[in-house]
């Protein structure tokens, strides 16, 4: 008696081979459909990013021609420029109120998380209104007491007044996204750990900590983004010694028109910092923002 033994179609001949369910799905029109739309949207929005890159390394006669030159000779002379123009300073003081401000923010926002999430408090429901509603407030309604306030206490052109305002601006965010990711955490992990005898210090670090370390990285990254990318307090409460990066790119707009090739070089050492955030912590901020959800 001899058995006919036969694989299944829908199970792989070797590892790395494409299933017939596989190969005929990528057939199917609807689903070649989507994916070309997808690509022509992605390459869309990228699109002005690889140009800013381009320009980046043309003449200035170059950049500014009418239809746009895509043959030209690379050069490096706009990135010298750009350093000439002195970005040394701004570029430090961006890193340096961005650095700061995510720190005081984490240093404070995750407790505060803690505190409204795995260990309630009384009135919690106000404490994260209060928190929110600071952001409902425009900033230009703001900017006239709070410069009157700066410059009484004579701290205008001061890099530690934009971190004291970077920290208060992403603060309610990062409790509220820290919040969602500790409510993701089961509160019996924290009285397995009091039984055991570990103290709340001991259970938050050796427990908790891990388990909400994605959400951390995802909270810093989107803190440092909005600190980095911030304009309307720089442009107002600083000058020279405190400027910032988003208001050093102005420079390159005058009355005699745009000079296009040393923006796009300075933008794109303005972007570089954060994509390199971006990059390092990928694999934790995938996990960050798919882990937890405002709630």
């Amino acid at each position: 008696m001899s058995t006919d033994i036969r694989p299944e179609a829908t199970t792989p001949t070797s590892a790395g081979h494409l299933t017939p369910d596989d190969i005929e799905r990528r057939r199917d029109p609807r689903q070649m459909a989507l994916t070309t739309i997808t690509w022509i949207l992605a390459i869309g929005f990228f699109f002005p990013v690889l140009w800013m890159v381009l320009t980046a390394f043309k003449q200035e006669s170059d950049a500014a021609t009418n239809p746009p030159t895509f043959i030209f000779t690379p050069t490096l002379q706009q990135f010298r420029d750009v350093f000439d123009a002195g970005i040394g300073t701004p570029l430090l003081n961006s890193l340096f109120a961005t650095i700061v401000s995510t720190i005081l923010v984490l240093v404070l926002g995750v407790p505060a998380a803690f505190a409204v999430s795995l260990r309630p408090v009384r009135k919690t429901k106000d404490a994260l209104f209060f928190f929110i509603s600071t952001k409902m407030l425009p900033i230009v309604a703001a900017i006239i007491p709070l410069y009157v306030i700066v410059g009484k206490m004579g701290m205008l052109d001061n890099i530690w007044t934009l971190v004291i305002l970077y920290t208060a601006m992403n603060l309610p965010i990062a409790v509220w996204m820290m919040r969602s990711f500790f409510l993701e955490v089961p509160g019996e992990l924290l009285e397995a750990a009091s039984i055991d005898g570990a103290s709340l210090w001991t259970s938050v670090r050796e427990v908790i900590a891990p388990l909400v370390s994605p959400g951390i990285a995802a909270t810093a990254l989107i803190c440092v983004i909005f600190s980095w990318n911030e304009f309307f307090f720089a442009v107002n409460m600083t000058a020279v010694n405190a400027q910032t990066m988003p208001v050093f790119l102005t420079g390159f707009m005058s009355g005699q028109g745009l000079y296009w090739a040393q923006l796009s070089a300075a933008s794109v050492l303005a972007a570089l910092p954060v994509v390199i955030c971006g990059w390092i912590a990928q694999n934790k901020l995938v996990r960050g923002l798919s882990f937890g959800a405002i709630k």
